[in-house]
């Protein structure tokens, strides 16, 4: 494991919110609350809010670790929180299902590629935006075993049943892995799925592994 003097926290900072492990649990916060509690605290942290970066980047005591995840084949822009969830594992395909739903292949710890749905709230906020007759709720236990007989579930069934064909397609015998808000949820839909609220912080501790180990070589 990544050594370190003072206790060490892991945070993923997303556009929304702020994500720490503390190596047991997944704490959710929001920006304020997390700078204002933690900003004493031993941090190393990756950050997709770049509008944060400036005010973040001035406190002492947290160390941005982006630059560390690097994921064999990844495209220049891709999300930095990607490719921690990528770090996670050396092989799979490995789903985040928060306000966007990232779909990605890991073959022997190479990037294959991936693809970017929106999230299940957006879904949802997209039919609100057709008519007001279509303002429903997500049946979480919809099933997928027939038509639908209602206009909640055959809007419930119309994004689930979508998502889960696209990423069956491209599952191929692979362990399917996923994170995320949604996650628990998209889960109950795939048959051996692994649901690992950790897996950002995972991939995190394993980029942070080998930078450890390289430096002890060196």
């Amino acid at each position: 494991m990544y050594k370190c003097k003072q206790k060490m926290f892991l945070a993923d900072i997303g556009n929304s919110y702020f994500h720490l492990f503390d190596g047991k649990t997944v704490i959710h916060l929001s920006h304020k609350e997390a700078i204002a509690k933690y900003h004493q605290e031993n941090i190393y942290y990756i950050c997709v809010k770049h509008a944060l970066n400036e005010k973040i980047s001035s406190i002492p005591t947290w160390h941005n670790i982006s630059i560390k995840m690097k994921l064999a084949g990844a495209y220049r822009t891709m999300g930095v929180d990607r490719k921690a969830l990528c770090l996670s594992h050396r092989e799979g395909i490995f789903v985040d299902a928060g306000s966007a739903i990232t779909v990605d292949v890991i073959e022997k710890g190479k990037y294959m590629g991936g693809f970017i749905l929106p999230g299940l709230n957006a879904y949802l906020q997209a039919y609100r935006s057709i008519s007001g007759v279509l303002d429903v709720s997500l049946n979480n236990a919809v099933s997928l075993h027939e038509l639908p007989l209602t206009t909640k579930d055959g809007i419930s069934y119309g994004i689930i049943a979508s998502i889960k064909t696209l990423i069956d397609k491209h599952r191929q015998g692979k362990t399917l892995y996923i994170t995320g808000g949604d996650g628990k949820v998209l889960s109950s839909f795939f048959e051996k799925a692994v649901f690992d609220e950790a897996l950002v912080f995972k991939g995190m501790q394993n980029a942070l592994d080998v930078q450890s180990t390289n430096n002890n070589k060196q």
